[in-house]
């Protein structure tokens, strides 16, 4: 009886995130929460969009909580509203922004958005991301894509801990588009992972390869003057060699 009632509690709680999330849109909302507690269900919706969600004087908020009222029959359901300060940390939101930006442009572009969202993470200073794109792309054929930087954990403990996993669908013409997106956020702390070392000496062998580039860029005017002076030099020997020959 208690198993019963604890799968039906989050079945139910299970419903009622996927209705939130019907009725305020996909791209709006990261993740939701739902609490009881003896006033009532707390429900904790995470969005970078707080002031769209809330209305104005907040009538959407009340209307929201009226229909859940309505149709799941709760006492006294609380919607609290928490502010995505940095939305290329969250990985359901980015998930969500690319198939919205599928669903829109077409599954034909889908490398130039999986590239832009991945820059966005990028230039948001993200250890590591990685998108996965499983579906009809381009062809009629289900293929899946893989676009990937930086420093990823995959497994263990420390991955579930550092790790922001998401997972989203995109509707087009072709059929149904699966997207999973990781990010390890600049606020996860990769110094406690068991191989940091690793890490540090990927990082040192990057810094390397950088500065051995910047030398080579230094020496090549150098080398570039003296190829100059060849060239120079080449029509006054045969200027030299033809009087000779007269």
């Amino acid at each position: 009886m208690i198993g019963k009632q604890f799968i039906g509690a989050k079945k139910k709680e299970f419903i009622i995130k996927e209705f939130i999330k019907k009725e305020l849109g996909k791209g709006k909302i990261s993740k939701i929460g739902v609490e009881r507690t003896p006033l009532g269900e707390r429900i904790i919706v995470h969005t970078t969009k707080p002031g769209l969600i809330i209305g104005r004087r907040g009538l959407a908020i009340q209307d929201l909580t009226a229909l859940l009222k309505e149709k799941f029959k709760l006492e006294n359901p609380q919607i609290e509203i928490v502010e995505i300060i940095k939305a290329e940390h969250d990985a359901q939101f980015m998930a969500d922004n690319i198939a919205s930006a599928l669903e829109r442009f077409g599954q034909l572009r889908f490398k130039s958005i999986a590239y832009r969202a991945l820059q966005r993470i990028m230039e948001s200073g993200a250890y590591g991301a990685e998108i996965r794109l499983n579906g009809k792309l381009p062809s009629d054929r289900a293929k899946g894509w893989r676009f990937a930087y930086g420093y990823l954990k995959k497994t263990g403990a420390s991955a579930d801990e550092i790790v922001d996993k998401a997972y989203s669908s995109a509707n087009t013409k072709p059929g149904v588009v699966g997207i999973k997106v990781f990010i390890v956020p600049p606020t996860s702390d990769i110094r406690e992972i068991k191989d940091r070392e690793i890490v540090e000496e990927v990082i040192e062998i990057k810094a390397k390869e950088i500065k051995t580039k910047k030398e080579k860029d230094k020496e090549k005017p150098e080398e570039k003057k003296k190829e100059e002076e060849k060239i120079e030099k080449t029509p006054k020997k045969i200027k030299k060699e033809k009087e000779n020959k007269g």
